[in-house]
Parts: structure tokens; C-alpha cells; sequence
């Protein structure tokens, strides 16, 4: 059972309580749909992170530039990162490639 913390206003300690019945099912609630946004969150971190440094080569792509095959093939894996990606897990896993010079 999770315990909480109650001020005892009499003495002026904090004292440790077992949640009611109901507050342990509120809590357990709250913590499964945390546990089950888990990969929500991380998918959205690494998009922003693949993005940022999308972001950092676009120029290479400028109508006055031509991109080699390495940035070519380094700008595809980015976008390609998160493909088949369905668990925080394989999201936690994933490698970045590297960038290839400019």
C-alpha cells in the first residue's frame, strides 16, 4: 500500500498514512496512464532531436548547392529513424547516424 503525508497540526509532525481504498486506486490510475504515455513521450523527444538536426543540414539542400550521397543518405536516415519504432524501448535503443562532413 502507498503511504502518504499527513501534518499532524497538534504536534506539528508529518505523519505516515496508508492511502483509503479509493486513493489507491486514483493513485495506481495516475501511475499506469504515466506508464502508458511513456512512449508518447519519448517518440515526441526523439522526433524534436531528429528534427533539430534536420534542421542543421536543410542548407545543404539549397537550389545553389548539391548534396553528396553521404549527406543525401544522412538527411533519408534521419527520416527514416522512426519508422517501425512501437515501444519506448526500441525508441530508448535508437542509434543516430553519423553526420557525414560537410
Amino acid at each position: 500500500m502507498t503511504k502518504k503525508s499527513i501534518l499532524d497540526l497538534k504536534t506539528g509532525v508529518f505523519v505516515e498514512v496508508d492511502l483509503s481504498v479509493e486513493e489507491q486506486a486514483e493513485h495506481d490510475a495516475r501511475v499506469q496512464a504515466y506508464q502508458d504515455g511513456a512512449f508518447d513521450r519519448k517518440i515526441k523527444d526523439l522526433r524534436t532531436k531528429r528534427n533539430r538536426l534536420l534542421s542543421k543540414t536543410d542548407w545543404w539542400g539549397a537550389s545553389d548547392n548539391t548534396m553528396t550521397a553521404e549527406q543525401t543518405k544522412y538527411r533519408q536516415d534521419l527520416r527514416d529513424l522512426t519508422n517501425g519504432l512501437t515501444t519506448a524501448e526500441q525508441v530508448e535503443a535508437v542509434v543516430f547516424p553519423e553526420k557525414p562532413s560537410e
